[in-house]
């Protein structure tokens, strides 16, 4: 045992038996490392059993959800109708890629595809998956240029979601934040709340969202609130945006008033309105 502790005379000895006991020590393992195999598999498989029963009961109460939207819509086309108001409908959009971004520091803009011979007009809204982006204000007739909410020189008439108190969002020139001015200290407006287009000036449809209140101070020596607002927009992200066409249908307008987008003689034809080019509502 002194040599070989000196001079490692048995380590191929030890080598060889350390082989031959390896299989004789993974079975007294076994017992242990096979339970803690299945309790990891059992634990898995409830864990995703019950992520499956949380999906689908999320699921569920979104269709629930979205039968009541379908609902309210119904019930609001109804009422406009007995209240002999117009009907307006917002269904004819077009997708448009984005080719470049303005690089002014305080001028948000952009340039997409998509130009008057695809019917882009001065003044229409696009929009994205989330919200407001902005508006058409140059056409040319393969590209147009369109200015971003969020730019100094836009501001785009809301409400508040909750209560519907109106108001006005201005763009800062800084990248998603908005301004919201002229509120007062007393405003029922809160942290939180989401701004959505109020669809006056006729601009912008009514109901689309455009920002999330995000700060509010109140100072009792100025008339006024500092309210300030993130857009629900991805304004500095989006590759995409959607340009959306409004029909206004009026019940005491001649359908001669409209333009058709189709032969008058097809019975499918639907009207469309004339392409505004109304200055922008401050």
């Amino acid at each position: 045992m002194t040599l070989d502790h000196r001079d490692n005379h048995l380590q191929a000895v030890r080598s060889t038996l350390s082989i031959i006991i390896y299989p004789i020590q993974q079975l007294a393992n076994l017992p242990q490392s096979g339970g803690k195999w299945i309790a990891e598999g059992l634990s898995t498989r409830q864990e995703l059993q019950e992520e499956n029963a949380s999906l689908h009961t999320q699921v569920f109460l979104q269709q629930t959800q979205l039968q009541q939207l379908i609902g309210l819509m119904a019930e609001n086309m109804r009422l406009r109708e007995l209240l002999d108001s117009s009907r307006r409908i917002y269904e004819r959009v077009l997708i448009a890629e984005i080719m470049s971004v303005d690089l002014e520091p305080f001028s948000h803009q952009i340039v997409i595809n998509k130009g008057s011979r695809s019917g882009v007009y001065i003044g229409q809204p696009i929009i994205d998956a989330d919200g407001v982006m902005g508006q058409i204000i140059n056409v040319s007739p393969f590209t147009s240029i369109a200015m971003i909410i969020t730019d100094p020189s836009h501001a785009t008439p809301v409400v508040v979601n909750r209560n519907g108190l109106r108001a006005i969002a201005i763009g800062t020139g800084i990248a998603n934040t908005m301004d919201i001015p002229h509120i007062p200290n007393n405003a029922d407006i809160q942290v939180g709340d989401i701004l959505v287009t109020s669809g006056l000036g006729g601009r912008f449809p009514a109901g689309y969202p455009v920002a999330t209140i995000t700060e509010t101070t109140s100072d009792p020596s100025l008339p006024f609130a500092t309210i300030s607002a993130t857009s629900t927009a991805k304004l500095d992200r989006s590759r995409e945006a959607l340009l959306v066409w409004r029909n206004e249908v009026q019940d005491n307008e001649p359908a001669e008033a409209l333009q058709m987008d189709c032969s008058p003689n097809d019975s499918n034809c639907e009207p469309i309105p004339e392409p505004t080019t109304e200055a922008m509502e401050p």
